[in-house]
């Protein structure tokens, strides 16, 4: 046995190992210490299935007032800094906003945009017809999802692609090191206070966008500002990096593309399944307001990870068999019945893809291969 195997397991997420390949480190995590304390940063993390769904539903134990990454987390003053935005809100604040935003994201309204969307992609995709080799992701998947998202908010053409330089700056850290960069805190500001004055300028000249009807809910400037942030992050880093992941999927499993083209109707439970079997967001951070036992004996006060990107991966777990698996995508790194982390996630965390989207119970035929680390961009390691 290797001294490699012996040695208890370490997770640090932000070090090169984890950020390489985090699903070995997750394997070793279920199977050893699946409540697991971080000496170095101050934090407990679960990654058990059970244990992970049960954190997300217990939003009375598990708070997400004091924000969601080791930085907010690690800062006694976190609570009184944090933007307006749902995911740092617990009930009843969070119910109060999401009954207001779900009168904009209704199914007609989503449903509407599809044209937009298929402009948009088309619009990229023509850009390389006749390229002999294209970079799919700065030259696709990097620019095309903000420019959807900042139109369904309202942002103007010109403006859209800054959006997304601001996501990118406000989401890196150096390795090692979970404080923001200088660089990044300068991000934030100014894509909160770009927002800040959009929501305001949709109040004087209302417009058909998202930005224009949450104003018209009643929420403050300030609330549609940081919702709209919320959303132009969300909408536009997750997107690259799950598209990102698909095209090396697809690229190793060649067999499994083939069952795209002769049956398209299932690509979409295709990304349902790329979304549980490489999650783009990995992690959830909570705040514990009490010392939890998770029945080995061990206890979670204080900063709290939830390992949605180890929970959908578990072997351990069998639940009913989603959509996905029924229709034939299977994978050897299973996961249990994950619908239910994204239902109740949103119950009280938001719209927020802090939550791995998936829905697979068991798992594709894409082999538990690499992690795609090119296709991660460093920031990537650390808040999402």
């Amino acid at each position: 046995m290797s001294n490699a195997a012996l040695a208890p397991v370490e997770f640090d997420p932000l070090s090169e190992t984890f950020f390489d390949d985090p699903y070995e480190v997750y394997r070793r995590l279920r199977d050893e210490a699946p409540v697991y304390y971080n000496r170095h940063y101050g934090f407990w993390a679960l990654s058990r299935y059970h244990d992970v769904l049960a954190a997300h539903r217990d939003w009375q134990t598990f708070s997400s007032t004091h924000g969601a990454t080791i930085d907010q987390l690690t800062d006694p003053q976190a609570e009184q800094v944090l933007s307006a935005s749902i995911i740092f809100m617990d009930p009843p604040e969070h119910d109060r906003m999401r009954r207001l935003v779900s009168r904009v994201f209704t199914p007609k309204a989503i449903a509407d945009l599809e044209p937009l969307v298929r402009g948009l992609v088309a619009k990229y995709l023509d850009r390389l017809v006749g390229e002999r080799r294209v970079d799919l992701l700065a030259d696709f998947a990097a620019p095309f999802p903000v420019e959807v998202i900042s139109a369904m908010l309202g942002v103007p053409e010109g403006d859209r692609q800054q959006i997304r330089h601001w996501t990118d700056a406000m989401l890196s850290r150096e390795p090692g090191n979970p404080k923001p960069t200088r660089e990044s805190m300068e991000a934030a500001m100014y894509q909160a206070a770009y927002l800040y004055e959009l929501a305001r300028e949709k109040r004087r000249n209302p417009a058909d966008d998202m930005l224009s009807g949450l104003v018209a809910t009643g929420l403050s400037d300030e609330e549609v500002a940081g919702f709209g942030g919320l959303l132009a992050a969300a909408g536009s880093e997750t997107v690259t990096k799950l598209i990102g992941n698909g095209i090396v999927c697809f690229d190793r499993n060649p067999s499994e593309w083939a069952k795209i083209l002769d049956d398209p109707g299932t690509l979409p439970l295709a990304v349902e399944e790329i979304l549980r079997y490489w999650a783009p967001s990995q992690y959830q951070g909570r705040w514990s307001t009490v010392a939890p036992e998770w029945g080995i004996a061990s206890t979670s006060p204080a900063r709290s990870r939830c390992r949605s990107g180890s929970a959908t991966a578990s072997t351990r777990v069998s639940g009913p068999r989603s959509r996905a698996s029924r229709a034939g995508w299977r994978s050897k790194r299973s996961g249990p019945a994950t619908r239910a982390i994204r239902s109740t996630s949103r119950g009280f965390a938001g719209c927020t893809c802090r939550t791995s989207p998936a829905s697979a119970t068991s798992p594709s035929r894409f082999p538990p291969d690499h992690y795609p680390r090119a296709l991660r961009r460093p920031h990537s390691r650390i808040v999402r």
